[in-house]
């Protein structure tokens, strides 16, 4: 690396605070200076690299396409060292490990599983965040997202966590004395779906059925639907491991599968050196399901 030809520290600071908080005036207050100040930061920045990192032209400052990438270079190269900083001097280990996975595989997998972990680590704090959404994984916020697919997503550390394929079940009381020998057999019956997802939808759709044909949808949040299909209210699109027992003991019937290799929930995290307690309760998710 050619050191003599890196830009102020000081100015890549101020830009990239710029970059996180949009304005001026917040960049200045995470730094605990005025906005002027990191103005004049940002353009000795631009005349050390000799072009506009900021477009200027309309009411609101907008980073041009040099900015925006070196915005994304700051963000990555900061936050390495903003986490390398917490794991070398502990403070990390007092935040709580951030999860993100649906809400269906909180309830259905992770939280029957969580009193043995705190049993075993309870001086590791766990703060679980049920979201349908793709979280983004941003330095100082999420740790570890739990998603179902086949990966990878982006620059991140993936790691199969439950191998499961997708399955279309119902209880038997819903279906009974009905044939079903396609997709299209259930378009008159009830289906659902998890708030923010188009699992049913989706499916049916990439089987020939419309959402014109379909008697009915209800969506709820993701810990209600294997409830509600158990309990005959509709057909449900689920990974299998959530309802093996189910199905082996009755309660459920599986009507399709959709095999598809290496599909399952992974674990998903930054590249580099994880935290004492992600590192943890990562390891210890991965003992959990059987070799």
């Amino acid at each position: 690396m050619d050191w003599r030809h890196m830009p102020p520290l000081a100015a890549l600071r101020a830009f990239a605070a710029f970059a996180e908080k949009d304005t001026l005036v917040g960049a200045g207050d995470t730094l605990g200076v005025s906005h002027a100040a990191v103005s004049q930061q940002i353009r000795s920045l631009e005349d050390h690299l000799g072009v506009p990192l900021v477009d200027r032209t309309g009411r609101k400052l907008e980073l041009t396409e040099a900015g925006a990438a070196l915005a994304q270079a700051c963000s990555e190269g900061f936050g390495n060292i903003a986490r390398t900083v917490e794991d070398i001097t502990g403070v990390s280990d007092a935040r709580a490990v951030h999860v993100s996975t649906t809400p269906t595989f909180a309830a259905s997998w992770l939280m029957p599983r969580l009193p043995a972990f705190q049993a075993d680590y309870p001086g590791i704090k766990l703060l679980i965040d049920p979201t349908p959404k793709l979280a983004d994984l941003s330095p100082g916020g999420i740790d570890l997202a739990i998603r179902y697919g086949v990966g990878p997503w982006g620059n991140y550390t993936c790691q199969m966590l439950v191998e499961s394929p997708i399955v279309v079940v119902a209880a038997p009381t819903l279906i009974a004395g009905r044939p079903v020998n396609s997709p299209a057999d259930l378009a008159c019956l009830p289906w659902l779906e998890e708030l923010g997802t188009t699992e049913s939808t989706t499916w049916l759709h990439n089987h020939g059925v419309e959402q014109g044909a379909v008697g009915a949808y209800m969506q709820m949040p993701g810990n209600l639907v294997l409830d509600a299909a158990r309990g005959g209210q509709g057909i449900a699109v689920t990974v299998r491991a959530f309802v093996e027992a189910d199905i082996a003991e009755g309660r459920l019937v599986q009507l399709f599968e959709e095999p598809r290799a290496g599909a399952g929930y992974h674990l998903v995290t930054r590249p580099g050196v994880m935290r004492p307690g992600l590192r943890t309760f990562v390891r210890w998710l991965a003992r959990q399901v059987p070799t």
